[in-house]
């Protein structure tokens, strides 16, 4: 089964919101395996004020949040337990590595690929490209939180 989801629907996932939500559309995601989104590059955003003011990047902690939060969009849809409501922690990033700028633009395709989930620890294989080009990697944990009403 291949889920696809648009802007609204992911923030009934995740608590993002402007200019903190950082995946625009889910294209492709098989629950407890693999997700692929897309974050759209804007030079309306407002980091680009000062990140660079000469030549606008798109931050590399920004790309890492953005895999964070497609993670978080996979870990939900995996397991109904979590669904809609729950809180998901950045536990760690390992093995980070940024290979190529990201800028106004740009669509940045996000691809997560789950490697294991213990006890709602997830961790996961992650990267983004540009146009088929590598612009970053990294190996993401996560935990996830239910929340309490």
């Amino acid at each position: 089964m291949t889920i696809t989801l648009d802007i609204l629907q992911i923030q009934e996932y995740l608590p993002h919101r402007y200019p903190f939500l950082l995946v625009d559309r889910v294209i492709e995601c098989e629950p407890g395996v693999r997700l692929v989104g897309i974050k759209n590059v804007s030079f309306n955003e407002p980091f680009f004020q000062g990140h660079f003011p000469h030549l606008p990047i798109f931050p590399g902690v920004l790309i890492m949040e953005a895999l964070a939060q497609a993670t978080g969009l996979l870990a939900a849809l995996s397991d109904e337990s979590l669904g809609k409501g729950m809180t998901y922690y950045l536990a760690g990033i390992d093995n980070a590595r940024f290979k190529r700028p990201v800028g106004p633009g740009d669509q940045l395709k996000l691809e997560v690929t789950c490697i294991k989930n213990k006890r709602n620890i997830w961790s996961f294989d992650c990267k983004a490209e540009v146009e088929g080009e590598l612009a970053a990697s990294a190996q993401i944990m996560c935990a996830a939180m239910v929340k309490n009403d």
